[in-house]
């Protein structure tokens, strides 16, 4: 019989499972550096991506910042501005009042009396004068009670005699009225 040898054909054959396994480990390894290598890249891409989308916010929050500002500046303005028109209304409303107030003050100045100064604080009136008597500051005290636009006089000082401040013998007064408002309604009704 023959005698076959067996031995090469089974190391060539291990041989060529080693390189058959060399390679697909090589192959192996290949494409996982690979795949590591594009999953890095993609997490790089996101993580720039994600990046440049928090900067537009930051951005964008700035912006709004800045309106937010502007807005409670204009809000600002306009309250300024509404309470400058509500002075100027009140003004203009008060304006009328002003003249009937002298016009009522000149009709209810008795003869024998003149004034030497009228003020007025918000609707506190402070009138000083001369008057030839004490009778015709009492009637001028009277005639301020009567009257619309008017009220409350009250009597702080009468100084009588010759001094610096009384001349001729006549009386400075110092009185104190309120202005009140007229109501047109009223007048009316009661007459």
């Amino acid at each position: 019989m023959a005698k076959i040898n067996l031995l090469p054909w089974r190391q060539e054959r291990r041989a060529e499972q080693q390189k058959q396994l060399l390679s697909i480990t090589g192959l192996s390894v290949v494409l996982i550096v690979l795949v590591i290598v594009a999953v890095h890249l993609e997490i790089s891409r996101q993580i720039n991506s994600q990046g440049k989308r928090n900067n537009y916010i930051k951005n964008e929050i700035a912006e709004v910042g800045k309106q937010l500002t502007e807005i409670h500046n204009l809000e600002k303005s306009k309250r300024q501005l509404l309470d400058r028109m509500k002075i100027i209304q009140q003004l203009q409303q008060n304006r009328p009042e002003v003249v009937h107030l002298f016009d009522e003050v000149a009709r209810k100045i008795p003869e024998g009396v003149f004034l030497l100064s009228l003020s007025q604080n918000g609707k506190n009136l402070k009138i000083e004068g001369m008057a030839q008597s004490n009778a015709r500051v009492s009637d001028f005290m009277r005639n301020i009670s009567s009257s619309e636009w008017l009220s409350n006089p009250r009597l702080d000082v009468i100084e009588a005699g010759k001094n610096k401040n009384a001349i001729d013998g006549n009386r400075k007064f110092v009185l104190h009225a309120m202005q009140t408002k007229h109501n047109p309604k009223k007048s009316k009704s009661t007459k």
